[in-house]
């Protein structure tokens, strides 16, 4: 940014609140071409196209979109350069402020701190067993060396051996003051790599490369003020702490968040829907370049996905599709609302279980059923919204057998639903945890920890293994609020306890088949694999009707009765059901017997 080395003197002298002026300058800059932008498409374009049809009109529509595009390339570069300036009016602060301390004591000491950076120190007198001693004044240099590090040059002795007392303390100021200079040259010269590459091309041409050479600006800005970003933000608190952040934010810093450092909120619980979207919709295109130069099979299996996922945001849905969360990590992550659940009275987060990650079948399958959910949940309340969440590593097959990804993903999903409820603008919000196979356990092993789920009303339990816990009012939402859903034809809910498993796996080298059958042999109970069966009277929780399903074809599996409870199209009494209860109309819900 100088063009020349910061000196003692120059980082003394800094004004960073011409800096940081600079910084809102070109925030305004950035802002009010958005504004133009959106003018432009809205009150220009789109009225243009809705009342002109000629040859004329659609040469104007050309150039109305050419100055659309000029405009957005305006809003990005001119933010990134106010980012970049903010970035290094926040870390030069610190170099600045370190020195302002150390020329202080310097004074205070009647020490001299010189144009080269050394600092003079005067003459002293010592008392010792032979008497007084003289030791006369110098000027030390000072290193980058840490505090603990060994002294490479130590204070030279007087002549009985003992140095002059201020020379130690001559020396540690030095010593601050080039560290603080170092730091500060290091910021700047970072700061400076950053600002040199946001240049326009000349004409101002923006075409497809223009935009893709925006990306790469972006992510050289995000690599360069990452430490500055980073810094404020309450990792560690609580998501209504980290709204409280959020709201505390100005509008200039949100947009910083948001279109250079999607990843660092996008994920963040207690951040709005809203901001959170657009944040992993600008995240979204940096996963999908880093596993296209990723390779491999389980990168080529998340690409598809994102890829997938990408697709649908680009498409209109009833009601709108907002991106919660995205990730590469474990299995994969995807966070997926129907409907905005801030503005929403009504919102369900559902909890998929067995085989779930970040795949074309998740994209094209298992997300439907949140939106299934939603369409049907707005037909009794239209202030409802349905996710689906898949924020945790649900078990593969061969892991079924083990709580362990239950117990991991418990705490992340009440930090998400703890983070609903400090967005949710209703006074009297409904909130419901939907667990469907390994996920109700998930849900139950949630529903454990210290003040249960947060802000949840009601618990649904579909195709259900077991929750952990043997009563529904162990659930913690109180009597009445627990419904479950198990389809007879559905071997997920038989599953044998522990004990009949191993009886199952004798029956089966007598031919028997598994599943519902084997579940039977010599052990008749109302338990399952992960405690008592939801669907049992023991339980206690209220169940509704599904289809039974088709009845399994133990050849080829026969899973199907397992993933039909959302889908109208399969199983209309289940879906129906769910979106009652969803949309706080649990009372209309058509019961079933317990098992």
């Amino acid at each position: 940014m100088t063009g020349a080395a910061l000196t003692w003197q120059r980082l003394r002298d800094l004004n960073l609140s011409e800096v940081e002026d600079a910084g809102d300058g070109w925030s305004e800059v950035s802002s009010r071409a958005g504004s133009d932008r959106d003018a432009t498409d809205s009150a220009m374009s789109a009225k243009l196209r809705e009342t002109q049809e000629s040859e004329s009109s659609r040469a104007a529509l050309g150039r109305l979109e050419r100055l659309s595009r000029n405009f957005q390339y305006i809003h990005a570069e001119a933010g990134l350069i106010s980012t970049t300036l903010n970035g290094l009016t926040a870390e030069l602060a610190t170099p600045k402020r370190q020195l302002t301390r150390a020329l202080e004591d310097a004074a205070d000491l009647g020490f001299t701190v010189r144009p080269d950076g050394s600092v003079s120190y005067p003459a002293a007198t010592t008392e010792g067993l032979l008497g007084a001693q003289d030791h006369p004044g110098s000027s030390v240099h000072g290193t980058t060396r840490l505090p603990l590090d060994p002294n490479p040059s130590p204070a030279t002795p007087g002549p009985l051996g003992i140095p002059n007392p201020n020379a130690a303390k001559a020396r540690a100021i030095a010593d601050r003051v080039a560290r603080a200079v170092g730091s500060a040259n290091e910021i700047d010269a970072r700061y400076a790599r950053a600002l040199g590459r946001l240049k326009a091309a000349k004409g101002l041409d923006i075409t497809t490369a223009t935009f893709a050479d925006v990306a790469r600006d972006t992510a050289a800005v995000r690599d360069t003020a990452r430490r500055y970003l980073e810094q404020g933000i309450p990792e560690n608190k609580s998501p209504a702490d980290r709204k409280a952040w959020w709201d505390a934010l100005s509008e200039e810093q949100q947009r910083e968040y948001i279109e250079v450092a999607p990843d660092l909120v996008g994920y963040l619980d207690g951040i709005p829907a809203v901001a959170r979207d657009e944040a992993n919709r600008n995240y979204l295109p940096l996963l999908i370049d880093e596993l296209e130069h990723q390779g491999g099979s389980g990168a080529e299996t998340k690409l598809a996905a994102l890829r997938g996922i990408e697709q649908k945001l680009s498409e209109s849905t009833r009601p709108p599709m907002y991106l919660l969360g995205i990730g590469t990590e474990g299995n994969g992550r995807a966070i997926v609302s129907y409907g905005n659940p801030d503005t929403s009275r009504n919102v369900s987060a559902y909890v998929p279980g067995l085989s779930n990650r970040l795949d074309e079948e998740f994209v094209n399958g298992t997300m439907k059923r949140a939106l299934d959910t939603a369409k049907g949940a707005k037909k009794y309340d239209e202030s409802s919204a349905a996710i689906i969440w898949l924020g945790y590593d649900a078990p593969l097959s061969a892991d079924v057998a083990s709580e362990g990804s239950a117990k991991k993903g418990a705490p992340l999903y009440n930090s998400f639903m703890s983070g609903l409820a400090a967005t949710n603008e209703h006074k009297d919000s409904h909130f419901t945890a939907i667990g469907h196979s390994y996920g109700s356990l998930t849900v139950g092993t949630a529903s454990q920890r210290d003040g249960g789920i947060p802000g949840v009303d009601d618990i649904i339990l579909v195709g259900s293994p077991g929750t952990g816990v043997s009563k529904a009012e162990d659930l913690g939402v109180g009597e009445g609020h627990v419904f479950v859903g198990a389809a007879e034809n559905d071997p997920v809910t038989h599953l044998p306890t522990k004990q009949e498993a191993g009886v199952g796996a004798l029956a089966a080298n007598f031919g028997l088949p598994p599943g519902p059958v084997t579940k039977g042999i010599g052990f008749q109970s109302e338990d399952l694999y992960f405690g008592k069966d939801p669907a049992s009277k023991a339980f206690g929780a209220t169940r509704f009707q599904v289809d039974d399903g088709p009845r399994p074809v133990f050849d080829l599996g026969g899973f199907d009765a397992h993933s039909q409870y959302f889908t109208p199209e399969r199983d209309a009494i289940s879906a129906d059901n769910i979106a009652r209860i969803v949309a706080g109309k649990a009372e209309g819900i058509k019961g079933e017997a317990w098992r």
